[in-house]
């Protein structure tokens, strides 16, 4: 019985250097990215809800943007707070800003993707770039680095949204986790076959938001503006990533855990309406991960093996840790490097809990 377990042992250690070699490794080993600014013209849209405080601290930073072209229109969501009040003061302020009002629609009530789908049909600029009313760019050069990567072929651009440094442990978790995904999403698109962005920082042609017929093939699922969009329309042909630091966009991280699970119950359950090779990839990556824990343990426990699975734990250990650790510097997140095998148990540990949660509940969206 044994001898299978290791076998099996074998087969998931093959898996995860697959990951970390053959998809990882192709973000995490690639050259730095160049940015040239273009005289594309963009669209800038930030999408709020009961954010005042937020988008009084960043709108002056989108405003400040060093780019020749852009217009910034700002989608207020049926806010109860002042959030209108102040977007109202910056269209006076600003020459290109462009306000949209939405009002509580019965049929689309509460519900994000309509809000956004308003901001996109009010924007006047033929190029869209995408970022959340509770972020704001690293530099004057983020609309820059963003559309430099677009070409009359790459039409959808990925990019990098992480979270503020914070000297708690929760932080670590909560950024390693944010760089992981990055690195997937980046990666599979760098393999042609890409199936996720964040909103949070994403820039796209307009025309790919119609050619899809918007978010209409979704639009009952609550979350998914981002992430689902991409799933839909991306492709090899149309999709590369941009991941020069002057083109980054950072927001406040939770400061509960509870809080932070919440977040990723709904970014779960948003992965379940993926295409079913992307559902399947990231199934396969989670679940060789815990198995690949669970054998270790299992194996040493009988001492069976033990040469061949310590040397096998180490070697996928020594790659992985190479893997994540270049990608987290292109990130700016080398001090996540060290923290990498404590952080990765207790990730596979709060999927699992998320998992079961799921299951008997539903998490809570947009409101």
């Amino acid at each position: 019985m044994l001898i299978y377990i290791f076998y099996f042992f074998i087969a998931i250690v093959t898996i995860q250097l697959f990951y970390y070699l053959g998809i990882f490794g192709k973000f995490a080993f690639s050259k730095p990215q160049n940015i040239t600014q273009q005289s594309i013209p963009v669209s800038v849209i930030v999408c709020a809800k009961n954010e005042e405080e937020n988008v009084k601290k960043y709108i002056p930073l989108l405003a400040e943007q060093n780019y020749p072209d852009f217009e910034i229109v700002l989608i207020d969501d049926a806010s109860s707070d002042e959030t209108l009040e102040v977007f109202e003061e910056f269209e006076k302020q600003y020459s290109n800003i462009r306000l949209v009002k939405v009002q509580n629609n019965e049929a689309f009530w509460g519900n994000k993707k309509y809000a956004l789908t308003l901001g996109i049909k009010a924007s006047k600029k033929d190029y869209l770039l995408f970022t959340d009313a509770d972020c704001y760019p690293t530099s004057k050069e983020w609309i820059t680095a963003m559309t430099s990567q677009f070409t009359e072929d790459k039409t959808i651009i990925l990019g990098y949204g992480g979270y503020e440094k914070e000297r708690s442990f929760l932080n670590k978790v909560i950024r390693f986790e944010t760089v992981l995904t990055a690195v997937q999403y980046f990666s599979w698109a760098k393999a042609g076959l890409p199936y996720m962005g964040v909103g949070r920082n994403l820039a796209y042609k307009k025309d790919e938001f119609f050619n899809v017929n918007g978010f209409i093939e979704h639009i009952q699922v609550r979350s998914g503006d981002d992430d689902l969009f991409v799933n839909q329309a991306a492709n090899k042909a149309n999709t590369t990533i941009a991941f020069n630091p002057e083109g980054f966009t950072y927001s406040k991280p939770k400061h509960s855990y509870g809080e932070w699970f919440i977040q990723k119950r709904r970014h779960v359950t948003t992965a379940n309406h993926y295409k079913f090779f992307d559902k399947f990839q990231l199934s396969l990556f989670y679940s060789s991960q815990l198995f690949f824990f669970l054998l270790v343990i299992v194996l040493l426990s009988f001492q069976f093996q033990w040469i061949a699975v310590l040397a096998l734990l180490a070697t996928r250990y020594t790659i992985a840790w190479i893997v994540m650790g270049f990608s987290a510097g292109k990130l700016r997140e080398k001090d996540l490097k060290i923290w990498f095998p404590v952080v990765e148990m207790i990730l596979i540990f709060t999927q699992i809990n998320i998992f079961i949660t799921n299951i008997f509940s539903k998490p809570v969206h947009w409101k």
